[in-house]
């Protein structure tokens, strides 16, 4: 089975969780891709340079100068260094954007309401399957950062959960696929605070009791919805975990 994993930036900010999980990664068996966002460090570097970043609900406003430097974080430093610290752990790593090897195209966010800048969606034609199942045929790991680009060659700024998600929905027509997120939370929880409160399981008609009895709300509904979104179109299982219980069955399936 082929396990797609994302790791948000709060693992990424933390040298030694990022570290303790990449050796963690190292030792999950069989074909595996690790997706990554960008964590602080892009908006620390805008800040030094006097650029204020923007971010409306959560997204951020991506203008040239913006998109430059989280380039430069995602593509470049960040990626690199998990790159560099998989090969120390005997992990065969190669970073990937957008544009290596035509792996990721997105398309330019339309302005409705919002003009989001150079921020990328995807859809079902963005990803090269056959690259990645060359790479993945012969051994190497990809890891892929949150950087797509468009048909006029333009980089893209593009959620890392929606490449990860679109990866897994594209490699399930030549992979059993897993798709795993990892973030700070044991998983999803009846009471956030209370860490013996996970649910191990959730099916379709159980997510919608939590949801009606607000047990589930805010951000973790649209993640919840996009992982439904993933197992309808042909991913086998999603699992949402803490990023130290990689390798555990600790976690929250979706079914």
């Amino acid at each position: 089975m082929l396990k797609i994993i994302k790791i948000g930036g709060g693992i990424i900010d933390d040298e030694l969780s990022l570290k303790q999980f990449l050796q963690d990664f190292s030792q999950v068996e069989g074909p595996k891709i690790l997706v990554h966002g960008g964590g602080r460090g892009a908006n620390e570097q805008l800040k030094r340079m006097g650029i204020e970043p923007k971010m409306i609900e959560g997204r951020r406003i991506t203008d040239l100068e913006t998109l430059e430097v989280v380039t430069g974080f995602y593509a470049g430093v960040t990626n690199k260094t998990i790159v560099a610290n998989l090969q120390v752990n005997k992990v065969n790593a190669v970073g990937i954007s957008g544009p290596d090897g035509n792996a990721i195209r997105g398309i330019k966010r339309p302005v409705k309401t919002i003009d989001y800048g150079f921020v990328g969606d995807l859809n079902s034609e963005s990803v090269n399957a056959e690259f990645f199942e060359m790479l993945l045929r012969n051994g190497l790991t990809p890891v892929v950062c949150a950087i797509t680009y468009d048909e006029n060659g333009q980089l893209l700024n593009t959620n890392a959960d929606t490449i990860s998600s679109t990866l897994a929905v594209a490699l399930s027509r030549h992979f059993e696929v897993e798709l795993i997120f990892c973030f700070d939370k044991l998983g999803v929880m009846k009471d956030v605070e209370d860490e013996s409160s996970l649910i191990s399981e959730i099916d379709w008609n159980s997510y919608q009791e939590l949801k009606a009895n607000q047990i589930v709300s805010d951000g973790m509904i649209p993640k919840l919805d996009n992982a439904f979104n993933v197992i309808k179109s042909g991913v086998k299982s999603v699992q949402i975990k803490h990023a130290s219980h990689v390798n555990s069955d600790i976690g929250t399936r979706i079914s």
